[in-house]
């Protein structure tokens, strides 16, 4: 997901948003004890086009009282991608000749075009009134667009096989979210939502919901160089930030264009409308 790194750099008080918008908020996804990746997780992290810079091991807690260990990658102390150790191998890159397909992941959705995506509403991890409501609206958000994908949207505790994303509150204090890319031809299946989000509006939920969902369909941040939160690079094309043409373009330095309004922007503000940006809808129409 995106997040707001405010927690290091302002007291959060009334109107601090005002002073520290467009910065992120810690991931809460808690890192194991340090221990650095193994070789061969490395150079299967860049085989899924991932970055392993600053890649931990980690362990995510799912809403039927599960866990899956795996890596948290991106820039430290803001991790929004999530990949299972046993997934990892599924992976690795397509070839990519059939569309330099803002950026993305080499993995696309392939399989079923239906996307099923469940709000949990079940105990310990139920979404609030406000990311309900962002979620409804981020699905609203993808369904009216001229893509091949189509999403249906139903609040309960089915996470089994017939379901694409399990969209579920992650708890605790700090803001925004995690997701998975996609994995076999299907989208990233759990997308965390930290309960910081609901001191924000529903359009700032949308935001989120819409940006975490992206993740899962195969977006990687518009400003992968991270030029918009703290200039620290998190990959560049060579590691699967594959430009799509048609939208504007940031080079690993962060030269060159960037579409500020873009959803895929890695982090976020509370002033955000939830909605796509004209590259953002050129680049799905383009990817799907």
């Amino acid at each position: 997901m995106k997040k707001i790194k405010v927690l290091a750099l302002c007291a959060i008080v009334a109107g601090f948003a005002t002073s520290c918008q467009k910065n992120e908020i810690s991931d809460e996804t808690a890192p194991e004890a340090a221990v650095e990746l193994t070789k061969d997780h490395k150079l299967a992290l860049l085989e899924a086009g991932v970055n392993p810079y600053n890649a931990v091991y980690s362990t995510v807690n799912y809403p039927d009282g599960t866990s899956k260990k795996g890596i948290a990658a991106g820039t430290e102390g803001y991790r929004d991608i999530f990949i299972a150790l046993d997934d990892l191998a599924n992976q690795a890159l397509a070839d990519t000749e059939d569309g330099n397909k803002q950026y993305r992941t080499r993995n696309l959705v392939s399989q079923n075009r239906t996307i099923r995506v469940t709000g949990w509403n079940g105990s310990g991890n139920a979404l609030t009134s406000k990311m309900r409501t962002g979620l409804q609206w981020a699905v609203n958000n993808y369904n009216r667009l001229n893509i091949s994908l189509n999403f249906v949207l139903t609040f309960g505790t089915d996470q089994g096989n017939n379901v694409d994303m399990v969209v579920y509150n992650a708890g605790g204090t700090n803001a925004g979210g995690q997701a998975e890319f996609p994995n076999g031809g299907r989208p990233g299946k759990y997308i965390q939502i930290f309960g910081g989000m609901d001191r924000f509006n529903e359009n700032v939920n949308e935001h989120v919901m819409t940006h975490e969902m992206g993740h899962a369909v195969g977006f990687r941040h518009t400003d992968y160089a991270r030029r918009r939160c703290d200039n620290s690079n998190e990959g560049s094309s060579s590691v699967g930030a594959i430009h799509i043409p048609g939208t504007p373009t940031e080079n690993r330095w962060g030269a060159g264009g960037l579409d500020s309004n873009s959803i895929m922007i890695s982090c976020f503000g509370n002033n955000e409308n939830g909605e796509f940006s004209g590259p953002d809808i050129t680049a799905l129409e383009f990817m799907y």
